[in-house]
């Protein structure tokens, strides 16, 4: 492309004359490796520009999207925009207050000049490793390698003019028995230079634990729990999308309406959303180009703050303003929510002193097929997996057959007791359609009860 997205979105916006207007273009480059049974199978190289443009018109909002960038195309979407917002308006005056204006942002250090050197041999590297590895051990792997670079640019009628620069890389193994135990380890990072995919592979195969071991069933119930963090930081994610979410919490929905300022967890619970933590995945501003800063949501236990984007700020009223959490520029879609969540660490050594005190409880590794039950109470269910072992006497011993969870997010902070020391960046790295690389940084965390429902078939 013979501009940079900056001048392509200036560009664009000049179009769109004497409207309330904002371009944003997005520039990815990534690769992607996937592999099953020890053996690539699938291989994807990315190298695509989007624009997407917002027009607005008596408190409407209309969009259009394209990634054809001749003239034809770009004025086709600016055609589109414009007729959207003006079909909109034709239903009476609409609850967007307008775009927000310039403010300014600061810069962080996501990017990292050899992972945007996209380079495809280390991928090959990482894999031929994991399976050297998990060969070894009498097992397969599966899993996902990639990396990837993206631009985003903001030009607005307002006057915000705003680029970032971010790239992230990610490796997710899961070794599987011939009799289907499975273990999991991952890495994510801003840098794929970090990526080792022989130690993720013998991390994998540790979680499978002895493979000649039969996994024992565990009756319904509560038990006391030790959640990696692969599985804390999937549950933060439900508790950001229900708790934090300000277009919710201004509807009366949200999971803390009413209950700001009060106790909601365990006094050692303290979470923030920090872009700019050393081991998150950085957004220097949101999609609106409002500027993203530390926003503190748990201290201490006590519910403190929500994410608001300019519509969610303008429906709550009493002179609340963007915290910088639009998803998509004019809002709507899930509403502002957290995507640099940081849990901070406790004074635990390890996740074997977590275990330490539970006489007979139940460690997780990892959470999936999780839905929400209840939002205003957080309650979700799932399924365990990757690693379910039995707690015994203070140690790990003997593997489960995967359990059902229903357990409600708020009600497990309250009850956590204690916390590691050590943080990991953890992420679901689900690349399907634009790239848009987040996570959440969590230690491992003991809860007093964990509430079992059922078992996997």
């Amino acid at each position: 492309m013979p501009e940079t997205p900056i001048e392509l979105a200036e560009r664009v916006l000049g179009l769109l004359p004497g409207h309330d207007a904002q371009v944003t273009v997005t520039q990815e480059r990534s690769l992607l490796s996937r592999f099953a049974r020890s053996a690539p199978t699938q291989a994807t190289e990315v190298a695509d520009t989007g624009v997407e443009l917002v027009v607005v018109r008596d408190g409407h909002v209309g969009s259009a999207s394209t990634n054809r960038l001749d003239d034809e195309g770009l004025r086709a979407a600016a055609a589109q925009a414009i007729l959207a917002a003006t079909a909109l308006a034709a239903a009476g005056p609409g609850e967007y207050p307008g775009l927000p204006g310039p403010a300014p942002y600061r810069s962080h250090d996501g990017w990292d000049a050899r992972t945007a050197a996209l380079d495809p041999e280390p991928a090959g590297a990482a894999l031929a490793d994991a399976f050297a590895v998990t060969a070894e051990a009498g097992q397969e792997a599966f899993g996902v390698w990639t990396a990837g670079e993206v631009v985003t640019a903001i030009a607005s009628s307002n006057g915000i003019r705003a680029q970032d620069r971010v790239t992230d890389g990610f490796m997710k193994v899961m070794a599987r028995t011939p009799g289907a135990r499975t273990g999991l380890a991952s890495y994510a990072a801003t840098a794929s230079t970090g990526i080792d995919g022989e130690a993720l592979a013998r991390q994998a195969v540790a979680k499978v634990g002895d493979p000649a071991a039969v996994p024992v069933d565990l009756p319904t119930g509560a038990y006391p729990v030790v959640l990696a963090p692969e599985a804390v930081g999937l549950l933060l994610e439900f508790l950001g999308m229900l708790a934090f979410n300000g277009q919710l919490h201004a509807e009366g929905r949200g999971a803390l309406s009413g209950r700001l300022g009060t106790k909601v967890a365990a006094p050692s619970i303290n979470l923030a959303d920090s872009p700019r933590f050393p081991r998150t995945l950085p957004r220097s501003f949101d999609a609106e180009g409002v500027p993203k800063g530390p926003l503190p949501l748990l201290q201490d236990g006590v519910a403190h703050r929500i994410c608001h984007d300019t519509r969610s700020a303008a429906e709550a009223g009493d002179g609340i303003v963007s915290t910088g959490h639009a998803l998509t520029p004019g809002g709507g879609g899930y509403g502002p929510v957290p995507t640099n969540l940081v849990l901070a660490g406790g004074g635990a050594a390890s996740e074997a002193e977590l275990c330490a005190p539970i006489e007979r409880g139940i460690y997780v590794t990892r959470l999936w097929y999780v839905n929400v039950v209840h939002p205003s109470q957080t309650l979700l269910t799932g399924m365990t997996r990757d690693g379910t072992f039995l707690i015994e006497d203070g140690k790990v011993t003997r593997p489960l057959r995967d359990v059902r969870f229903t357990d409600s997010v708020l009600r497990l902070l309250e009850h956590t007791e204690a916390l590691t020391a050590e943080q990991r960046l953890v992420t679901e790295a689900e690349y399907y359609g634009r790239r848009f690389a987040n996570g959440v940084v969590t230690p491992a965390l003991r809860a007093g009860d964990f509430r079992i429902t059922g078992g996997a078939e």
